[in-house]
This record gives structure tokens, sequence and C-alpha cells, in this order.
């Protein structure tokens, strides 16, 4: 049976449509998550489908009433639309990540890029356009709240310590004027720091350990997300367009990120390029 589509669409999720699976929330502290949409029937069929799987999922309608929530409770993550009524979706946004860094699913009816993009710029975590389906939504939603509390990976072979004393010494990967740090995961560009998303400083750290190599947006969606995604899945493009344009940097002439058409993207090795 395929899985049912999230939507105002008439119709109703089954048991048939909750996946059996080991990636339960952990029963003693199930995950808390706030919906911030009007769709008063879309909220309900989300929580009748990630109730079942361990999820305690609260909701409201409206922009103030999603910034009130969502600073007076922790979250395990917050799904928000972008058209609401009283302030839409960015602004809500921008007023959660002025206090909180919990992951934001964005939900959008637009098929904008730049609506995405915006959005990615300013603090979500990732999006998921309408109508999306109840897999989709349970796996998106686990992917930014296992990036969320994922430690900083090991440092490789690429990375060298920073300046300072001792074995407490921070590594980090220098690209020309690029320097990434993954044990404290900052980035910085000729020494001003790059206000990343998870997502992005995610894209940039794969990117700058295999500089100069070309990684494929298969590699790039399995590194970020710790699963298969289907590999037409084109939400890496979007972060990689947001990624661009924080580093100031022109696809048609790229100093930083050279796209390779149907093969993927690479970080531009200066010392390679003489």
């Amino acid at each position: 049976m395929p899985h049912a589509m999230l939507s105002p669409a008439p119709g109703s999720l089954h048991d048939a449509d909750v996946p059996m699976t080991d990636d339960a929330p952990d029963a003693d502290q199930p995950p808390r998550l706030l919906v911030i949409d009007d769709d008063r029937k879309l909220c309900r069929l989300i929580a009748e489908y990630l109730d079942p799987l361990g999820y305690r999922v609260s909701y409201v309608h409206t922009g103030p009433e999603g910034v009130a929530r969502a600073s007076q409770e922790p979250w395990g993550a917050v799904i928000l639309d972008l058209m609401l009524p009283g302030m839409d979706g960015f602004e809500v946004l921008k007023r959660i990540r002025a206090a909180s860094d919990v992951p934001v699913l964005m939900l959008t009816a637009r098929g904008d890029e730049a609506d995405r993009i915006v959005g990615l710029e300013i603090g979500a975590d990732d999006y998921l356009p309408k109508t999306f389906s109840t897999r989709e939504l349970l796996a998106r939603l686990r992917a930014v709240m296992r990036r969320a509390r994922r430690p900083a990976g090991a440092a490789t072979a690429q990375e060298s310590a920073a300046p300072g004393d001792g074995p407490a010494a921070l590594k980090v990967i220098t690209v020309g004027e690029l320097a990434v740090c993954p044990d404290n995961r900052t980035a910085s560009l000729a020494g001003v720091p790059l206000a990343l998303t998870p997502v992005e400083f995610d894209l940039l750290l794969s990117l700058a350990r295999a500089r100069g190599r070309v990684k494929s947006r298969e590699q790039l969606v399995d590194e970020i997300r710790d699963r298969n995604y289907d590999v037409f899945d084109r939400s890496v493009d979007v972060h990689i367009s947001a990624l661009r344009k924080k580093l100031g940097d022109d696809p048609r002439q790229p100093r930083f990120i050279r796209t390779l058409r149907s093969a993927g993207y690479l970080l531009i090795d200066p010392r390679r390029e003489r």
C-alpha cells in the first residue's frame, strides 16, 4: 500500500501507513514536536501519524502563537508553515532563531526556490513542500533531529592544528581563505565568521575534507542525513545555493564551489588551480 499523503485533501491515515521501524524515539523521553500551521486538518493528521511512533505533538495556528509556544517550552523540533495569519513563517523563524537553535523543518506550498533559500538562510534546517508523504515527513524530521544532537566528527588527516599549545588545540581545515573547524562547528572566510545553518556547515565540511575532488549529490546527501535519500532529492542543491550566497560566490565564475554537470560539486583547491 502506498504511503498516505499529508495534505488538506480528503483521506485519513491508517495503521498500515505507520512504518514498523526500530528507529523510534526513546519511550522514556518522547520527543516533543511543535507544529505551527493554520491548516487545522493537516495538524491533526500529523499528530495522528506521529503520536503512535512515540512523538508528543502540539500545534498552534497563527504566527504569534507559534513564537510564544516555541519560546515557552523545550521542543525536540518545530514544523513551521510558511504562510501563517498574524505573522508569516519567515518572521516566526527569525524570532525562534533569536532565542533557540531548535531544529526547524519548514513547510511551504510555494514552488519558488527563492522562498526555500530565504528560509534556509535565516535558520531553517530543512524544508518540505506540500503535499508530502508520511514517509518523507518522518525521514526528514528524524534527520534534522539527528543532526542537532550529533557531536562533531573526528578530525581527518587533511586537518591541521589551529594555533595554540597542547593537545587541546582545535583542528582546522584551511582551503585558501576559508577555514573550517569540525570540533566547534565554525567556519570563517578571510577571518570573518560565517553564519551557517547545521546543514550548510555539514555540506561545507564534507566539501572541504574532499577539497579538489568531486562529491556527488548522492554522497553529500548520504553524509549530511546519515541515510540514503532518493537520488532525485534536489534539496541539497538549494542548500548549496544558500551556502554560495554566504560565501559571496558566483556560480558562473566560482571561487569556492564549482558545479560539475551530472557529476556533483567540488570545493576549489587554490593550490591545484595555479
